[in-house]
């Protein structure tokens, strides 16, 4: 199909398209970053004055926003790491074996994303409550292993089948097992992927709250349970600082991720084996 020539007006129209989408879905994070500067104490936008008060009250030692930082942060790392150990065995299995009924336990794998989180969470309690372990960092951290392990598991899949399998193929031939395999080949070029996997385990652990809410108690508060109290009966502009915090956390684990990805790229192109023509 022929394609017609890209006019002036086109090119111009299309830029402001874009342009007015991006400013449209950055517009509620702008509006957050200015308004956590503001010294009122009703968050208003545009801010009269500016002050970082609301950030130096969010840090303070002993506070309740330093004390669900430090706890959703614990959570956020137990479940990075049982995210990490579930996601590249079961991504190992699907990407390299060959289970019986592959797409039903494919589908049973990712089934957690697909199910609301209120009824997972809801599942949850009424698991963790007879054994008493409501407000344990421990049990909410299993918890939210249930909907970030999936998400490890996709990028481990995608990661394992862009490596080349005659890497292991040829270990395999120099009397290498598959444990050697794995420690020497598989894993370090697969690192991006699991450094990726790990970025976005935290981040799903850090932001979840229907889990956290639901198993929480009064004394272990993660920070977006403490978000929604400060905000369910008042408006708490501490919440303007903790929400910019989380932006700017997200887009650096974003960029991580990024310069990641492309510092593997360059890396899994200097040890691909060349291709032979075929003839």
């Amino acid at each position: 199909m022929m394609e017609l020539p890209a006019t002036r007006a086109g090119h111009i129209g299309r830029a402001l398209s874009a342009t007015a989408i991006l400013l449209f879905l950055a517009m509620p994070i702008v509006i957050i970053l200015v308004t956590s500067f503001g010294a009122d104490g009703i968050g208003t936008f545009p801010p009269k004055e500016y002050s970082t008060h609301w950030y130096e009250q969010m840090a303070a030692p002993g506070g309740n926003w330093a004390t669900s930082i430090a706890l959703s942060s614990l959570i956020a790392s137990l479940t990075t790491v049982f995210s990490l150990i579930l996601g590249a065995t079961a991504a190992t299995a699907l990407a390299r074996g060959r289970l019986p009924l592959h797409t039903a336990v494919y589908g049973l794998v990712l089934a957690p994303l697909l199910i609301p989180q209120v009824v997972i969470a809801l599942g949850l309690f009424l698991f963790f409550e007879p054994a008493g372990m409501l407000g344990s960092p421990l049990a909410i951290a299993l918890g939210h292993t249930v909907l970030a392990a999936p998400i490890a598991i996709l990028i481990m899949i995608s990661t394992l089948r862009g490596i080349d399998e005659r890497l292991e193929d040829a270990a395999a031939s120099m009397g290498a097992n598959r444990m050697t395999i794995a420690r020497r080949i598989t894993f370090p070029l697969a690192t991006p992927g699991l450094i990726a996997a790990a970025v976005f385990s935290f981040i799903t652990s850090f932001d979840e709250f229907f889990i956290a809410q639901f198993m929480s108690t009064p004394d272990t508060r993660t920070l977006p349970v403490l978000v929604f109290n400060a905000l369910q009966f008042d408006v708490d502009p501490t919440v303007t600082a903790v929400s910019a915090v989380l932006i700017a956390l997200a887009v650096l684990a974003l960029a991580l991720v990024a310069l990641v990805r492309k510092l593997g790229g360059h890396r899994d192109g200097r040890h691909a084996l060349p291709v032979e023509p075929l003839t």
